[in-house]
Formats: structure tokens, C-alpha cells, sequence
């Protein structure tokens, strides 16, 4: 059974594996609005349909993810006000942080910013090795409030606070080291290496793989209510800084804070 909505798709294979598609590969899989409205439905949706077995997320075209669609947004929008949504970014994170049942990221290309935040709430990441991660969004402006529990969580306090603060790329390789990904593989065995994990991953009881994930949860993690909550109090995508930084990016210039 396949669906196909404006910016993702949804594909239920006949041994219960449902295929989440980003299908935005003009953008680079970059999400606006109606993407995270349309995923956090369909993670719900998922959530609660007891003939799915495992959930996988992946992009179509050369990406996974390339984060926020920061081009999209005209001159005078970040001056206004946010707009109602029904699903923000931190939403959709917990929807798919707290899934009660496998999660698999499939990552080639570039998984940037949320995108990478996608890979760290999923409980399985594979990647090419030409695949790679960074978290950006302090070289336009803006601290990485929304995915930071899940990245500290994945990568650790200190490997976050390095690639945080430079907003580098990282490569395939150290993404493995640090943890960002389980597994590397070539291009051409990625859908052999998927087949594996998840003959693997439906061997696993339904509810005792439900269980398990909810008990993780609340052992191994901090209290993302009260980070949450600290994130709400302290994003302002609409700070000086945020409006240079989008300037900027849009521009294809280097931001005013950068000396020289």
C-alpha cells in the first residue's frame, strides 16, 4: 500500500514495514511547514496501526535531509510572527523519538540540521560512506535548540559542543565513530544492508520491542519535557542575529559577525 502526500510518501510492504519517502528532491529534502504537518500525521497515524511493524525514513533524489528550507523563505519572512503549525520540528522529533515500534534512518547525501536531528531519533541509523551530517544553524544566527536533547543524546556532550559550535561537516566515517551512525556501507549494498536489519529488527516481539523502547526512554534519557520547556524559553528565530544569518545564507555571503 503506497500514499504519496505533497512532500512525503508512505510505502506499507506486505512484511509490515512501512517506508516514510522526504520527497522534496528539489529542495535537497530541505522541510517547510507542510512537511512536518504531514510527517507528524503519518508518525501518529503509524504509531497506532497495529499491522506495521517497523517504521524507515528516507530521502529521495541526492539527500535525506538538508534541514530547514531556510531558501524558501521570502525577504520580509523573518520579521513576521511565527504562524499557528500543527506539527513544529520539536514535535515531530518526539513523535519519532518515542515511536513504540523500530525505527530505521537510511542516510546518502547530506543529513543537515533537523535532518540529522531525524537520524539521532531514529533507533537504527545506516549510511553510505559518501554520506554526510552537520548541525549549521549557529553559522545562520540561531542556537540548535530543537534536535540538541537528541544529538547530546546520540553523540555525547563534548563531540555535540565541537560540531555544534563549528557547524562543520561530518564525515561518514567519524559519524560512525561518534556514533551518529551504526553502520557504513557502499552505495550500491545500502538496500542489502536495510533487508539485513530489519530481518533482524522483526525477530524482535512487537510488545516487548514496545516495552523495551518506553522503558529506554525513561532510563537512559534526561527529562525532554524540561528541556523542552528551557528551548521554548530560549529560541528566538527572529533575533538579530537569526535575520543576518538567513541574509546571509540566502545571499550565498558570509554572515556580518565573521571578521574579515
Amino acid at each position: 500500500m503506497e500514499m504519496t502526500l505533497q512532500t512525503i510518501s508512505v510505502d506499507i510492504s506486505p512484511r509490515r514495514i512501512a517506508t516514510i519517502t522526504l520527497n522534496r528532491p528539489e529542495r535537497g529534502n530541505a522541510f517547510d511547514q507542510t512537511m512536518l504537518d504531514e510527517l507528524g500525521d503519518q508518525l501518529k497515524a503509524l504509531a497506532d496501526d497495529d499491522a506495521v511493524r517497523i517504521v524507515v525514513l528516507r530521502g529521495a533524489g541526492k539527500h535525506f535531509c538538508t534541514g530547514a528550507d531556510l531558501a524558501s523563505r521570502g525577504p520580509s519572512a523573518e520579521m513576521q510572527p511565527p504562524q499557528p503549525a500543527k506539527h513544529s520540528l520539536r514535535d515531530v522529533l518526539a513523535l519519532l523519538d518515542s515511536l513504540p515500534k523500530p525505527t530505521i534512518a537510511v542516510v546518502h547525501g547530506g543529513a543537515v540540521g533537523g535532518g540529522a536531528g531525524f537520524v539521532t531519533c531514529c533507533d537504527v541509523a545506516i549510511a553510505t560512506e559518501a554520506a554526510f551530517f552537520s548541525v549549521p544553524e549557529i553559522r545562520v544566527g540561531m542556537a540548535p535548540f530543537g534536535i540538541m536533547p537528541f544529538m547530546i543524546r546520540a553523540i555525547g556532550h563534548r563531540a555535540f559542543r565541537r560540531y555544534g559550535l563549528s557547524g562543520e561537516r561530518i564525515a561518514a566515517a567519524a559519524a560512525l565513530r561518534i556514533g551518529l551512525t551504526h553502520e557504513l556501507c557502499d552505495a550500491a549494498m545500502l538496500e542489502n544492508t536495510l533487508a539485513r536489519i530489519t530481518d533482524e529488527l522483526l525477530l524482535a516481539a512487537p510488545h516487548a520491542t514496545a516495552a523495551l523502547k518506553a522503558a529506554a526512554a525513561r532510563y537512559a534519557s534526561p527529562n525532554l519535557d524540561d528541556i523542552r520547556a528551557h528551548v521554548q524559553s530560549r529560541h528566538d528565530p527572529n533575533s538579530p542575529e537569526a535575520q543576518e544569518g538567513i541574509a546571509s545564507f540566502r545571499e550565498k555571503r558570509k554572515p556580518g559577525w565573521y571578521p574579515g
